[in-house]
């Protein structure tokens, strides 16, 4: 959600809907396999969405206004599962084959760090999310109800 507009992935599209329930728009479709557009996170200003594609190993970031920005495809992205953007604007994406955490320039095109991994305790990462107060990643992992927390340095 992101100032009173929800924005919901149904696996292969990616939905605007009001606070009321009510579908404003089809937003973008990849109906080519299961799984295309899986997760969704908003940038602060509301001007990007990003989006998971696990099936195809991809994070596309989409303008508001259906305009794609870019697809980026990362070693450490097999299997985009879960995705956040912090506060500040910095995206966070779950790579859950291949137990990473990474960030992301806000456009979405290159990967800037590594943020944990299989040594950090992850096996297959689910959903990530940023505590501002204490400078912490936190991540879910699939299968089991076990989460990590890293410190950042």
């Amino acid at each position: 959600m992101h100032k009173g507009v929800l924005y919901i992935t149904s696996g292969t599209a990616l939905y605007h809907y009001n606070m009321t329930g009510t579908l404003v728009k089809k937003l973008f479709e990849d109906a080519g396999d299961s799984y295309t557009v899986f997760n969704c996170a908003v940038s602060p200003a509301g001007d990007r969405i990003y989006v998971t594609n696990f099936r195809q190993h991809k994070l596309l970031t989409l303008a508001t206004d259906e305009t794609r920005i870019s697809t980026s495809m990362d070693p450490e992205l097999q299997n985009p599962r879960g995705l956040h953007v912090t506060p500040a604007g910095q995206v966070l994406v779950c790579g859950n084959s291949c137990n990473t955490v990474i960030q992301v320039d806000h456009e979405g095109k290159k990967k800037l760090a590594t943020l944990a991994s299989q040594k950090d305790g992850l096996s297959q990462p689910a959903s990530v999310c940023y505590n501002t107060n204490t400078h912490q990643v936190i991540v879910g992992l699939c299968g089991n109800s076990k989460i990590t927390v890293n410190d950042l340095q």
